[in-house]
């Protein structure tokens, strides 16, 4: 069982792309012209020059694509220099500035969301005054990426049932994340030492610079609050308008946020038993703990025995969770959850192990259209390990299964991930106050899976300027998926720098 994605990302597209289930997408890839010459690596070693550069900006579709150079090691802007791919979409109206975008993770792509949130769910008038920015932060998609394994590789560790009852089964399990660890290090090179958080900030304020703006605009989802933080305790006087939605506070510990996490995603899945229970067709019968333990009983089943789906590919109680776990992101997606529990209660593993694809950006034929899990793993490896101690894994374990009874087994021992990593950990920040910045709007929503609400309260509370602003519902983040409230109260910050009132409830 490999451990869950406590920092998990955003799935923007979730409802359309459950709902469709065996539908797979694509699009005609994007005729390039050149518009400007971006300057080589070598003419922008130096700090000097990698704040002087410019981009050189080309036609990709609708948007312009361009490519940013930074130091591979920001204490060494002199030595090595990577990636970092940037799109944008112009203001067609009186321009504010650039108003950067990430979509979570560790691990997701900006430039994706650019497309698929940005520019469909933001407001009109944002759209317009603003050059909206993606960038896939370093490591991550077309930057310069993490690469571990194969689609076969990927399959084997993303669906194993590791037995931690025993340490044998912890040592198998930190071997099989070892071998990962170096093949990642093999195939990707220097760069897997250098894809912590922090790091990546340090880019986001080299981008800033680059585009012309004296403040960063920004709006960052899941992980990309966590992002967006760092960034404000780094570069205080930098700091513009800062949304923060789907909060998750760095100075919490490893324990704390897997613990949460669960909590999260135990909650989510009682708010669906009880509107699955209310409505016709419910394959969970009994009483709303009945439907629960209906639920626990598919994950230990195929724990056990997993299931058949039709393939060669039987559904494990790790695939099975995932399968469980995607729905949860968003409310309109809980009648593809339905149609897989009721599958599985009948034996059949198939459409949980088509939710587990969509979890984890795999294809039919059986690869993997991003890097987005690898570089979640080398990017999680590079901020916090925390304990790879056994006996201290087997409490919080016990305290994690407690908290959430039906989920809580999935979220325990997440150490044997790192625990044979083949690079440094490079931590986080002492200090994530961001003292000095300008006011920062942070969204929570109060029954969010992955990133509980009481982070979003820790952060807005961690930050110096921080301010809740709170969506009253269920899902994963908040603005362009929830109310006209939050919609409102979110525009006007970005549009003129209102921020709404501290405790605003929506």
């Amino acid at each position: 069982m490999p451990a869950p994605r406590r920092r998990a990302l955003v799935r923007a597209v979730a409802a359309v792309a459950v709902a469709a289930l065996a539908l797979a997408g694509c699009s005609a890839p994007r005729e390039q012209t050149e518009v400007t010459t971006a300057p080589t690596a070598a003419d922008v070693r130096g700090l000097d020059a990698i704040y002087a550069q410019e981009l050189g900006w080309q036609a990709c579709g609708d948007l312009e694509c361009a490519t940013l150079v930074v130091p591979l090691d920001h204490e060494e802007p002199d030595g090595d220099t990577i990636e970092i791919a940037v799109s944008r979409h112009r203001a067609s109206g009186e321009k504010l500035g650039s108003l950067l975008i990430n979509p979570g993770g560790p691990g997701s792509s900006g430039i994706d969301a650019l497309s698929s949130i940005a520019i469909p769910r933001f407001g009109a008038e944002v759209v317009e005054r603003y050059d909206l920015v993606g960038f896939d932060p370093r490591g991550v998609a077309a930057s310069t990426p993490v690469t571990c394994v194969d689609g076969p590789g990927m399959d084997r560790i993303v669906s194993t049932d590791f037995d931690f009852t025993t340490d044998e089964g912890i040592a198998a399990a930190e071997a099989a994340y070892g071998e990962l660890g170096a093949a990642c290090l093999q195939n990707t090179g220097p760069v897997l030492e250098h894809v912590d958080t922090v790091s990546a900030a340090k880019d986001m304020d080299v981008l800033r610079a680059v585009l012309g703006d004296d403040a960063l605009h920004y709006v960052g989802y899941s992980y990309g609050t966590q992002l967006g933080a760092t960034y404000a305790a780094l570069f205080p006087e930098h700091v513009g308008r800062l949304v923060l939605d789907g909060a998750l506070d760095p100075t919490l510990s490893s324990q704390e946020l897997s613990e949460g996490q669960a909590r999260g995603f135990e909650n989510a899945l009682r708010a669906y038993v009880a509107d699955c229970q209310a409505g016709a067709g419910c394959p969970l019968t009994g009483s709303v703990d009945d439907g629960l333990d209906q639920v626990k009983q598919v994950l230990d089943r195929a724990r056990r025995s997993p299931l058949p789906t039709g393939t060669d590919r039987p559904l494990t109680g790790t695939l099975a969770f995932s399968g469980i776990a995607l729905p949860l992101y968003d409310e309109q997606s809980w009648s593809a959850l339905t149609t897989g529990l009721d599958a599985a209660l009948a034996g059949d593993g198939s459409v949980l192990l088509q939710l587990a694809d969509l979890y984890y950006d795999r294809a039919a034929d059986g690869t993997y259209t991003s890097n987005s899990t690898q570089a979640f793993w080398a990017i999680g490896c590079a901020d916090d390990r925390g304990t790879t101690d056994v006996a201290e894994m087997r409490a919080q374990a016990a305290a994690i299964e407690e908290a959430a009874p039906t989920v809580g087994y999935y979220f325990g021992y997440g150490g044997v991930i790192c625990a044979q990593w083949p690079v440094p950990e490079a931590g986080g920040l002492e200090d994530y106050s961001a003292e000095g910045a300008a006011p920062i709007v942070v969204v929570g929503t109060t029954n969010d899976p992955a990133t509980p609400y009481a982070w979003a309260e820790s952060l807005a509370g961690t930050l110096d300027s921080g301010t809740l602003l709170t969506y009253e519902g269920e899902g994963h983040t908040a603005y362009g998926r929830s109310n006209t409230c939050i919609a409102d109260a979110v525009d006007a910050y970005l549009l003129e720098g209102t921020v709404p009132d501290d405790g605003t409830r929506c």
